[in-house]
């Protein structure tokens, strides 16, 4: 007789319970330690049952220790996603939450094979994945500072954003750090200045935009007032993203290192970088859990969801938004690239756009074309192909599941 193990994880301890083959818990549920000693205890009561089949929910960050260290120790242990445990949970008489109740759940779930348990990475692609969503974090950070300083500059100098095509130019971001006031600016030498822009820009800058400046920073309508503080926060910001710039392109390159090692004709699909498919290969894991690209877009989040009641029946057409956010953004990201990039899609979006529909209805159809041909890529471990238009106008690369 086999005995069902679910296991409530949580930051400080974990609990567990047995269940045997009938569906009937064996004994209360048991405490144990998240700490080596407290898992070598477990470790030997599991030793102690025999045959032992073993389930974990993935909460939060705290399963992923507990789940190594029993696979080392030569255990299958099943790891559950928390939402389908929940809804399984809903099914019972009496609808309590506690962690011993929480961990028969777990076992009565594994026992009975209702879903399907979650792929767990390799520990290449986990790394994959924990330095993609770093990456993500610290792109996320860079904004935030980026919004501060333009906030700043609204209140101090508001005519500065028209004075370059993006405020973190280099040429831009150089003349902020040395006068990031009009105040400094008029201070500073007019020949000094004209020799920082012409160096920061490569010589695209010069006497023309210098005296531009000049004449922004003197006809000003900001509130001098806030000068000395804007100089400070200016600065010091600018500091911090030049820091965080620089982990991300170090973050870039590991990235790139491993994905060496990773389906290697991901790439060859248009749009695809070695970046964002680190964060495509992170959130999937395995390519072979969705048997058809439909699925894999539905993974994604980014397939319609349908508002249908009754007779009602909602016509406008939303992103499910279910799944990984993380893979969502990176399919997005994936479509941005090939609407600049790649002709068919180019086509396809000045053809919807002409139809009335909004441009990021039109992305969100080009990233489920894309999740199609990265699915057909993958999938057939082979380079991407395109077959051109077809005569409804879409594409059929491959003969992925495109549609």
């Amino acid at each position: 007789m086999a005995n069902w193990i679910g296991i409530d994880v949580s930051k400080s301890t974990h609990k567990y319970r047995i269940v045997d083959d009938a569906g009937e818990a064996v004994g209360k549920a048991v405490t144990f330690a998240n700490s080596r000693d407290g898992f070598d205890a477990f470790v030997q009561k599991l030793r102690a049952l025999g045959e032992a089949k073993i389930a974990l929910e993935a909460t939060g960050p705290y399963w992923l220790a507990l789940y190594d260290f029993l696979t080392n120790a030569g255990f299958k242990v099943t790891v559950l996603n928390p939402l389908q445990v929940n809804a399984f949970r809903g099914t019972g008489l009496r609808k309590t939450k506690c962690d011993s109740k929480d961990a028969y759940w777990i076992a009565e779930f594994l026992r009975i094979g209702y879903g399907k348990p979650m792929s767990v990475p390799e520990p290449a692609v986990q790394t994959l994945r924990e330095l993609s969503r770093y990456r993500f974090a610290l792109v996320d950070e860079i904004c935030d500072h980026k919004r501060r300083v333009l906030g700043m500059l609204v209140r101090v100098f508001p005519e500065y954003e028209g004075l370059f095509s993006d405020v973190f130019l280099v040429s831009s971001m150089k003349l902020l750090e040395t006068a990031a006031t009009p105040e400094d600016i008029l201070a500073l030498d007019t020949d000094k200045l004209v020799e920082l822009l012409h160096k920061a820009s490569r010589g695209r800058f010069g006497q023309e935009k210098a005296d531009l400046i000049r004449e922004a920073a003197a006809n000003t309508i900001g509130v001098s007032w806030l000068a000395d503080a804007a100089r400070i926060e200016i600065v010091s910001i600018l500091q911090i993203v030049g820091f965080l710039e620089l982990q991300v392109k170090q973050l870039e390159v590991e990235l790139a290192r491993l994905m060496e090692s990773q389906c290697e004709f991901l790439t060859t699909v248009t749009g695809v970088g070695t970046v964002l498919g680190a964060a495509i290969v992170g959130e999937i894991v395995d390519i072979d859990r969705f048997e058809t690209g439909k699925a894999f877009v539905a993974f994604a989040g980014i397939d319609p969801a349908v508002h249908q009641s009754g007779q009602f029946d909602g016509k406008q057409m939303h992103m499910s938004k279910r799944g990984s956010p993380h893979l969502r953004r990176a399919l997005w990201l994936v479509a941005c690239n090939a609407y600049r990039e790649d002709p068919d899609m180019q086509a396809f979006y000045e053809r919807k756009k002409a139809e009335g529909k909004h441009h990021n209805t039109i992305i969100g159809a080009i990233a489920r074309k894309m999740a199609g041909r990265i699915y057909a890529v993958w999938k057939g471990n082979q380079p991407y192909r395109s077959a051109g238009p077809t005569e409804a106008g879409t594409l059929d690369g491959n003969q992925a599941q495109d549609q």
